[in-house]
């Protein structure tokens, strides 16, 4: 019973995450025409501020617990690379193509999960992953044309992502306090995204950093929860429930951009909810271990 209520918890922390990093998207593409670093740093760098508050708030401390030093610095690594990939897709892609480029990260968080945790998904879990997967593939129509650089820069945005939840994971099975991976994670970015500035500094109107702090908050609100997603429950679990991002961002570029998908893309929405759905029921219906 307990461990199908962390499993329900984690689900609706995924979903929550969903949003949010859909709404962070929006608010990237919004900003105009910026540097990818400057945007990157300002989305980590409101993150950090409200990871910092939240931290003294709730007197969870700084400190990383014993043996997940690596764990943090490998998801410092894979998340701030994989953010720097995705905000670059972005700009020369659209957000459609970018967004769904990134959301191959459950595919690689499955994956990643092995190696390092050595959790083999079931046969079921590789058929909801790949069912998924191929609905992504109608909405990303390959067949039109992606330059061939900007594609394979998105796609490693989804695989920096998918490490990174696979080692929050990891670290969740220590008890590793959720608002720490996302203080340190912000942090990395923030100082790693940082000097960039000096050298390519452009300025901003106030809608555009409007935006940008937009894109912060949602970028926290996301964070802390695909952190306690990750850390309740396995990549395997949960990972299909992340293709859900795609139902946001569609529902805020129709409203907002007054982008509407064409019959491909609708057929894709189609086949990722209806995968996350026979997850769900599976999910649901697991008898503990």
């Amino acid at each position: 019973m307990q461990e199908n209520n962390k499993l329900h918890k984690a689900i609706l922390h995924l979903l929550l995450a969903a949003f949010f990093f859909s709404l962070m998207t929006f608010f990237v593409r919004i900003s105009g025409d910026l540097p990818t670093m400057q945007k990157a740093f300002f989305r980590n760098f409101f993150a950090l501020l409200i990871a910092t508050g939240s931290i003294l708030k709730n007197k969870v401390g700084f400190s990383i617990r014993k043996g997940n030093g690596i764990s943090v610095l490998m998801r410092c690594l894979f998340g701030t690379s994989g953010m720097i990939a995705n905000f670059w897709a972005i700009d020369r892609l659209g957000i459609a193509d970018a967004n769904m480029l990134n959301k191959l990260s459950p595919f690689f968080a499955i994956i990643v999960s092995y190696f390092i945790m050595k959790e083999i998904p079931s046969k079921t879990d590789w058929a909801c992953v790949i069912m998924a997967f191929t609905g992504s593939l109608f909405i990303i129509k390959p067949s039109t044309g992606l330059a061939v650089i900007p594609a394979l820069v998105g796609l490693y945005g989804g695989f920096g992502a998918g490490a990174a939840y696979a080692f929050v994971h990891k670290m969740g099975k220590t008890g590793q306090p959720g608002k720490t991976i996302v203080f340190y994670f912000s942090l990395f970015s923030c100082l790693v995204t940082g000097p960039f500035l000096i050298f390519d500094w452009h300025p901003m109107t106030l809608a555009q950093w409007g935006c940008l702090i937009g894109a912060g908050v949602a970028a926290s609100g996301g964070q802390f929860n695909i952190t306690a997603a990750y850390q309740n429950a396995p990549a395997k679990d949960i990972s299909v429930f992340d293709y859900t991002q795609v139902i946001f961002a569609a529902i805020l570029g129709m409203v907002f951009l007054c982008e509407f998908p064409d019959i491909y893309s609708i057929i894709g929405y189609v086949v990722i909810i209806g995968a996350a759905v026979i997850k769900w029921h599976i999910a649901r219906n697991k008898a503990p271990a």
